[in-house]
């Protein structure tokens, strides 16, 4: 199988440089990445993929079954590893992706040898002793809508996830983004999303890892990126002066700024 075009990798930057592995989240692709790469490049080998089901990848390539866990994302993300020989590589990964992220280092630690944690949540659901932003009605009926009507689940929520209500258009490419998605992999995605509890995962991390964390988000409140920096034993977390769930779109100059600073540290 073509890795390359099932995932539609693209590289930039030097040829020689340590390499940087931006994985997108729920109902994004490669582009939302787009207002941070040219900060990365300049110093960094930068790797942009999509998930099987997400993008420019290959939609044929796509089962239920593989992507009904995210165990099946952090496949793609070992196999993209393997195609370019990454070695040590350093992962960044937004929302969701941010826990592929740690299975994919754990099943192949050789590959990933640093983790970047964009507005990370191990589990969305709030338990005793542990918020996670939602109760368990709020996640059934998230689901329910989005799959009763995506279009209309897409136009209603994106601008909530997004945040920064004053810049509507990071609401509306936000919304574009998952009305480009295919309803049917969507709900999926959205399953394995919302309803995957990963807070064991993080017990073994034991690579250096930056936790970045906006100052206001609906999606990964506060109370989250502190349970995953008091989970993962040396992690540096950093509160970035933004809001929404997507500051590599909303705040790209701070978030690259953050990334830059983490990875100076690992030198």
């Amino acid at each position: 199988m073509d890795i390359r075009r099932r995932n539609n990798v693209n590289v930039t930057g030097p040829d020689d440089a340590p390499v940087l592995l931006l994985a997108h989240g729920f109902g994004c692709d490669q582009n939302m990445w787009r207002l941070v790469v040219p900060a990365l490049a300049k110093r960094y080998r930068v790797v942009l993929f999509d998930y099987v089901g997400s993008g420019g990848s290959d939609l044929a390539a796509w089962s239920e079954e593989r992507y009904s866990s995210l165990q099946g994302y952090a496949a793609d993300v070992v196999d993209v590893c393997e195609e370019l020989d990454l070695r040590q590589a350093v992962f960044v990964g937004h929302s969701v992706s941010a826990m592929v992220g740690v299975l994919a280092a754990h099943a192949a630690p050789e590959r990933i040898g640093a983790l970047v944690m964009v507005t990370p949540s191990p589990c969305y659901i709030d338990d005793e002793g542990y918020r996670g932003g939602f109760s368990t009605e709020d996640i059934d009926e998230l689901l329910a809508s989005l799959e009763a009507n995506y279009l209309g689940w897409s136009s209603a929520m994106a601008p909530v996830i997004m945040g920064n209500p004053e810049r509507p258009e990071l609401g509306q490419e936000l919304t574009n983004s998952f009305c480009a998605t295919d309803p049917d992999i969507a709900r999926v995605f959205a399953r394995t999303t919302f309803l995957t509890d990963s807070r064991e995962d993080l017990d073994g991390v034991s690579v250096p890892t930056l936790v970045l964390e906006c100052e206001q988000d609906a999606i990964a409140p506060r109370e989250v990126g502190a349970y995953v920096h008091g989970a993962i034993p040396g992690s540096r977390l950093v509160t970035l002066d933004a809001t929404g769930h997507c500051p590599q779109l909303s705040a790209p100059e701070a978030t690259a700024g953050a990334i830059l600073g983490f990875l100076e540290s690992l030198k």
